[in-house]
């Protein structure tokens, strides 16, 4: 094992997308890495999702209007939002500051920080993946958003202004176009809205694994622990706590997604940061497919072909950091699957459950936490995080190699929650 108190030694905290993609990029620029995760890197939220990977992930999750929409999500038992009411109390602050930052002047400045972090994406994975034998794991893909009422599904709104401002080519089809397209979807999707030059990871989870094992084959190290606690040394260090020993880094990566405000709590720093939790199901010998990401507008959720069946994934579901999984939403993304793809196979039926780590401008921190010398934050990027996880990598080598990223990282300050 390489010594742990050397200088140039970087310790990643959290092994999803994220923080693969930035011990990667350490790496390749010769610095030494050390990445820890308490499970097997990447087989968590980030294997989870939906696969989808967008240069143009640049609409906010809060847009204006949503306000009147929530209350009806709420009370749909189909919706694709549910509050557990022992949460309520805590989830109400965050709930009113997601709310405010609907507004179309706020939705502006927040897609700009968003493109500057899923700009080039799926380039910088192929960078990645480049050699390793598994480039075949993401493939060319549209993003289809379906929409049952042909009147809804138009072109000329925020979404697809600021997706436009981002370089996207946005496309409305009719119902003929969308039948020759995706001929297993449901006739009662009549229009959709195409958003091209995207990708989707054919198993996300076997993504992760590619990057993990290159990450080995160039040096980095990983370890499999448990992290309890961040303590400051008192060499200017940093000791961490683990279940069974504690080690000592120079300098942290905090990327351990909704587990990391948890960690910074004992540090003073108190930050608004959600445990946003979601499922998927798997459909293996589907019997349909699908040839690109299909999202059902109405509902709020995705499907997408992958080498295992078919995943459909979504749902918001806030209920805490320790809340179980509740089945009945996985019942609830089976349901709007039949009726997404009526001649799905649904014999073969997996479920999953993970945890989103959302803040309510729909931008995770980035950089170096106020009042803590060489502690950096990388977490908090919500649904977004397969697509900014490669280019937060690059924010991050740069910052730990001393280079100034070409990024303006004020929207992602720790400290722009107020005092932290």
């Amino acid at each position: 094992m390489p010594p742990d108190d050397t200088d140039s030694q970087v310790t990643v905290l959290g092994g999803g997308a994220v923080g693969l993609c930035t011990a990667l990029e350490l790496a390749g620029r010769g610095i030494p890495v050390r990445l820890i995760d308490r499970d097997t890197p990447g087989q968590g939220a980030s294997m989870g999702n939906a696969g989808v990977i967008s240069p143009f992930s640049v609409v906010p999750q809060s847009m204006p209007g949503v306000w009147k929409k929530a209350p009806g999500w709420l009370l749909d038992p189909l919706g694709p939002v549910t509050v557990h009411a022992r949460h309520l109390p805590r989830f109400l602050p965050w709930a009113l500051s997601f709310l405010r930052n609907g507004t179309s002047e706020r939705v502006r400045q927040i897609s700009l920080g968003m493109h500057a972090l899923s700009d080039g994406s799926v380039d910088i994975y192929r960078q990645h993946l480049a050699g390793t034998g598994h480039e075949a794991l993401l493939q060319d893909s549209c993003y289809v958003l379906a929409h049952r009422n042909p009147d809804t599904a138009r072109d000329t709104g925020l979404d697809s202004e600021l997706r436009r401002a981002a370089g996207a080519r946005v496309e409305v089809i009719g119902d003929a176009a969308l039948r020759e397209m995706e001929p297993d979807l449901s006739p009662e999707f009549r229009a959709a809205v195409i958003i091209h030059g995207q990708a989707r990871a054919t198993s996300p989870g076997r993504l992760m694994q590619a990057l993990a094992d290159k990450l080995r084959s160039t040096g980095g190290e990983i370890l499999k622990h448990e992290v309890k606690a961040l303590r400051p040394g008192t060499d200017g260090g940093w000791q961490i706590e683990c279940a069974g020993t504690t080690l000592h880094a120079r300098r942290i990566v905090l990327s351990a997604g909704a587990w990391s405000a948890r960690l910074l709590k004992p540090l003073g720093l108190k930050l608004p940061l959600e445990a946003e939790r979601g499922y998927h199901l798997m459909f293996a010998d589907p019997g349909v497919r699908l040839n690109n990401s299909v999202m059902d507008t109405d509902r709020k959720f995705v499907a997408s072909s992958m080498e295992d069946g078919i995943r459909a994934a979504g749902t918001a579901e806030f209920g805490g950091l320790d809340k179980p999984p509740d089945p009945r939403r996985a019942e609830v993304i089976a349901k709007l699957a039949r009726q997404m793809l009526p001649g799905l196979n649904t014999a073969a039926l997996t479920t999953w459950s993970g945890i989103r780590p959302s803040f309510a401008d729909s931008l995770p921190v980035i950089g170096e936490i106020p009042g803590h010398p060489s502690l950096y934050g990388a977490f908090g990027h919500s649904h977004y995080g397969l697509m900014m996880a490669p280019r937060t990598g690059r924010i991050m080598a740069d910052l730990l190699n001393g280079a100034p990223p070409n990024v303006d990282l004020s929207p992602y300050r720790a400290d722009r929650f107020g005092s932290v």
